[in-house]
């Protein structure tokens, strides 16, 4: 949505908002219908913290939950930051008595956020993670504690700066901008944070690669090309074939290679597939959409794969609340990025997201499973951890009901919902705007999805190799149709029904993920394509 004519007619609907704004009575209620307020002049400030909750209260899940604009009092917020985290809060999820996008330890919603445009002058939230949209500029890796002393590379982007360094996953580093002291502590995960995710132009660093070299190199932040398929192996397992794919971001530029990776392991004559997710945070739904179907059963053709679910505003929305709807203001672009003409439409010049069907009913809100590809498998196993999340989880949920499917790792992020950006003058609003559920009716996973075997990952271990612990479970169910192993066995799948003393506990593990898993989004990101 980066079409110049969209930028500058946003300009000008920044102030037909205030407008509105400025014009309406106040009709609101705490119950889900939208609202509006009286105002006098404004700043160009207040009208984009006016537009966060006018936006918000109608397209937010949860949005039944949020007050009135006068109660709330949207100008009162020092940032849109901390407007945009109190609106988060009022919801609460039932099974836990804490807001659904209660997020321990952090005054920043869970699922919600506001992503700058770079002509606001601010870093934008995306732009410092690997760019969903296929490039990023940064130094493309990321970090993870092994154990409390011992610090490693966890993943490296291929062809991207620090691959070109000489880094691969398991690489110890011993040193970071000459600093050595490198045990886990909250200001060392700072410090990591600042060196790794910063806005330092290059960072030097020291490390053991995996024969045991030491090796001293300078990583200087540029564009690159993302590629998230990090790994793809065929094992052969008694008489099977089974298939192994390292997949860290659902970018829209890669449904091209999965598809040629998908037909790598059908003439392999693969019927097992092993899909690592450990890291993938989401992205893009329309890949989650080509990855399901290249995995899933042709017989499933024509049937539910999900349902998106609207809040009940939007799916009851009347011909008048369309044309009084935010939403008017908002171009649905073509596939090029191009507004659609579309003069009998709601706002009766373009087409726009007032003009969509929001029913669960509506054929545009359930996809279908239309398989790609020939591969015929008769199970699926998934690496997961608790920076699985979104897009990841959808295909997890989607595949659930119509394969057999084994979950090896750690409970997931928990993430059952999506979005698409609202435009908003020199920023896009992403904040839950539709829930997902598989062909079953079954979503709502908001305390993560849970696996079938629970276990620690070997950070030591390269991609691929047989005695890493997620994968080496993974290959020995398809062995012997178990988890259960012998002690030898255990010990070279680094058991951890044991927890080692230096090993950090799952609380630190997952907020040092929250800080040092800057290149991953947690996003489920839906583009509407309808045709107008």
């Amino acid at each position: 949505m980066k079409n110049r004519n969209f930028c500058c007619l946003l300009m000008a609907t920044l102030f037909s908002i205030g407008l509105i704004t400025s014009c309406k009575k106040d009709s609101a209620e705490s119950d889900g219908t939208p609202s509006t307020t009286p105002t006098t002049t404004a700043t160009r400030d207040e009208l984009t913290k006016d537009s966060i909750f006018l936006y918000t209260k109608e397209l937010y899940y949860w949005n039944a939950s949020l007050p009135t604009y006068e109660a709330f009092k949207p100008r009162t917020y020092t940032t849109n930051e901390s407007e945009l985290y109190a609106l988060t809060q009022y919801s609460i999820d039932p099974s836990t008595g804490k807001a659904y996008e209660y997020l321990s330890g952090y005054n920043e919603p869970k699922y919600s956020f506001i992503d700058y445009l770079s002509t606001s002058g601010k870093v934008s939230v995306v732009n410092l993670k690997a760019d969903v949209n296929g490039t990023a500029n940064d130094y493309g890796f990321s970090v993870m504690y092994n154990t409390t002393n011992d610090l490693r590379v966890k993943y490296v982007y291929p062809n991207s700066p620090a691959s070109i360094q000489g880094l691969t996953r398991g690489c110890r580093i011993t040193s970071i901008n000459g600093r050595t002291a490198l045990t886990y502590s909250s200001s060392m995960v700072s410090f990591l944070n600042d060196a790794i995710f910063g806005a330092k132009s290059s960072v030097s660093l020291t490390f053991i690669d995996l024969t045991g070299a030491t090796k001293s190199v300078v990583v200087t932040s540029s564009t690159y090309n993302v590629n998230p398929i990090l790994f793809t192996n065929v094992y052969t397992v008694g008489t099977k074939k089974v298939g192994y794919l390292v997949f860290n971001s659902f970018t829209n530029n890669v449904s091209a290679a999965l598809r040629s990776v998908f037909a790598n392991f059908t003439t392999q004559g693969v019927t097992e597939l092993i899909v690592d997710l450990r890291y993938n945070g989401g992205g893009y739904v329309s890949t989650a959409t080509d990855i399901i179907n290249l995995a899933a059963p042709v017989a499933q053709n024509g049937n539910t794969m999900y349902t998106s679910y609207y809040n009940s505003y939007l799916q009851n929305i009347t011909s008048a609340q369309r044309k009084a709807s935010v939403l008017s203001h908002q171009p649905l672009l073509d596939a090029g990025g191009n507004i659609q003409n579309f003069t009998t439409g709601t706002n009766g010049k373009y087409a726009t997201y007032a003009d969509l069907n929001f029913s669960a009913t509506a054929a545009d809100n359930i996809e279908k499973f239309a398989k790609l590809g020939s591969l015929n498998l008769s199970r699926i196993y998934f690496i997961v951890s608790g920076s699985t999340a979104s897009a990841s989880e959808l295909t997890i949920n989607s595949l659930k009901p119509v394969i057999d499917i084994k979950m090896i790792g750690e409970t997931t992020y928990g993430k059952p919902v999506g979005f698409f950006p609202i435009r908003i003058d020199k920023l896009d609003l992403y904040v839950p705007e539709f829930e997902t559920k598989n062909q079953l009716g079954v979503g709502g996973y908001y305390a993560g999805l849970t696996v079938d075997k629970q276990a620690n990952e070997d950070l030591t271990k390269a991609w691929g190799d047989e005695t890493e612990t997620l994968l080496g479970y993974a290959l020995l169910y398809s062995r012997t149709g178990s988890f259960v192993t012998t002690a030898a066995k255990t010990a070279s799948l680094s058991a951890t029904s044991t927890i080692m003393p230096d090993r950090l506990s799952s609380t630190e593990i997952k907020a040092v993920t929250e800080s040092l898993d800057q290149i991953g989004i947690k996003g489920m990101i839906m583009l509407p394509e309808k045709k107008f």
